[in-house]
């Protein structure tokens, strides 16, 4: 359980950070060398959940968008210092307790 959740904060980390340089290069006029770091890293997020375990492409990304909204809320908080409300905290509990159920739910 501890890889498969590192794979979902890598990968998280990943789409973030990429995406995060090419905004900073279309939106914020920083050097073109960022859009293309942005981009690599993209890439490398379309790599890393491939290393899941969990069967099935649909069950994994849909359990790491909740992954995903958690880091999203702690990215705007840490790096852009947007400090986030109770609402932002009660959905990203709601959506990790969504990732809990669909990865970990017994099944037959």
């Amino acid at each position: 359980m501890a890889i498969s959740m590192l794979l979902f904060v890598l990968a998280g980390l990943a789409e973030i950070g990429g995406g995060y340089l090419v905004w900073l290069w279309l939106r914020e006029s920083k050097p073109a060398w960022y859009g293309l770091a942005g981009g690599l890293i993209l890439v490398l997020y379309g790599i890393i959940p491939t290393f899941q375990r969990f069967p099935g492409f649909g069950r994994v990304y849909a359990a790491y968008g909740g992954v995903f909204i958690i880091l999203a809320v702690l990215w705007g908080w840490l790096v852009e210092k947007k400090t986030p409300d109770l609402y932002d905290w009660i959905g990203a509990a709601v959506c990790l307790i969504g990732v809990c159920i669909m990865l970990w739910a017994p099944r037959t």
